[in-house]
């Protein structure tokens, strides 16, 4: 009987908690940020940080979603593998490390504030000093920029990362750098791209469904990008309880975080909109989904463990996210809602059953209020 292999078992587990870690924080990254209300007298009008500027935020629709298995896949993966076959790996290296170098100066500094934002909660952030750098041309404003103190201070922390990624003369760049490249982005992704409807994710993940099929198992087009790619699009772990590194790593693809992250994303704001916007709420959705993606990605690594070949992750982890869904809300008799619910980014009161009843106290409220002032005036 052959001895059971505890360094790959660990690799596996630390993938799993990194991947559902990112997708937890990610996921409520996604939620609309809480605006101050007028009664608050303590906030001045205009005074909020530029970090709280969500802005309008584009959402994949499901006509977006029909193409985008189609453009992504042939605009990135099989774009990077045409490159490395006529040019060599060294070259697309050299400029992706370069521009995800750059780029993850913004990415870790964001989720760095965020971190920080989240530990020191929100009543006690909004007590730190606001800092405004304000750049005019004349009487014309040409920059604005609003930020907090410990956001100024990270900064310098963000560099580093980055400065390490690209200046490390090793073969393979470090595991834990590249980890930490790769989950900001992974949370700032899942942060800003979102999509409009359970219609738009089922759509989305049976398209990459299909396609990851295609691509893993009929050619050798992703195994080859995603093992020769040395840069922060992966999640990688030692195959060695001590994190040595003479096994190798394994790995998993940002795209098997970031696409399945969307709908999980997706179902903790149909929570939050059910709750109509409250701060706390119940998430049944959002933890069916979550624990869909966890079982869905427990069951690649088993497969690909037992047959020793690398799987597509999202023909396990479609099916797991979609299927959570349709059994929440058949359970909870609330599908025919979910499915023709669009999140447009604003919060409605009569969302789902919890909203629902909410509106039915207001309006009771509103039907005493208006009785009482009848009968005063009656009486006057």
């Amino acid at each position: 009987m052959a001895s059971t292999d505890w360094d790959l078992i660990s690799s596996y587990a630390g993938l799993l908690c990194l991947a559902s870690i990112s997708i937890y924080a990610g996921a409520h990254g996604s939620l609309p940020k809480q605006k101050s209300n007028g009664t608050d007298k303590s906030v001045v009008q205009g005074d909020e940080d530029d970090e709280d500027d969500e802005g309008v935020a584009d959402r994949l629709s499901s006509g977006d979603a029909w193409l985008f298995p189609v453009v992504s896949r042939l605009s990135s993966a099989f774009g990077m593998y045409a490159i490395m076959k006529f040019f060599g790996k060294e070259w697309i290296n050299w400029f992706l490390a370069w521009y995800f170098s750059i780029a993850g100066v913004g990415s870790v500094w964001k989720s760095a504030a965020s971190l920080m934002r989240f530990a020191v909660r929100e009543e006690r952030w909004k007590k730190f000093d606001r800092n405004r750098v304000l750049i005019l041309k004349g009487p014309r404003e040409l920059l604005s920029v609003s930020l907090r103190t410990p956001t100024i201070a990270l900064f310098p922390l963000a560099l580093i990362p980055s400065v390490l990624f690209n200046t490390s003369e090793t073969n393979r760049k470090s595991a834990l750098i590249t980890d930490i490249l790769a989950l900001s982005f992974s949370h700032n992704a899942l942060s800003l791209l979102k999509i409009d409807s359970f219609k738009t994710g089922c759509i989305l993940l049976s398209g990459l469904f299909f396609y990851d099929i295609y691509w893993v198992f009929g050619t050798d087009v992703m195994l080859t990008v995603a093992t020769s790619l040395d840069v922060p699009i992966k999640l990688l772990w030692p195959k060695s309880l001590s994190f040595a590194s003479e096994r190798g790593y394994t790995l998993l693809g940002l795209g098997d975080i970031v696409i399945p992250g969307t709908f999980v994303a997706l179902a903790l704001r149909y929570d939050h909109a059910r709750a109509g916007g409250k701060g706390t709420f119940r998430k049944p959705y959002f933890y069916a989904t979550l624990a869909a993606y966890f079982t869905g990605l427990v069951t690649t690594m088993t497969v690909m463990h037992v047959f020793g070949k690398a799987q597509p992750a999202l023909l396990y982890l479609s099916p797991a996210c979609m299927l959570s869904l349709f059994g929440v809300g058949i359970v909870r008799g609330e599908l025919g809602d979910a499915w023709k619910w669009i999140d447009d980014g604003e919060v409605k009161k009569s969302v789902g059953d919890e909203s629902g009843k909410g509106d039915e106290n207001v309006e009771q409220v509103d039907g005493e209020r208006k009785n009482k002032s009848k009968s005063k005036k009656r009486v006057q």
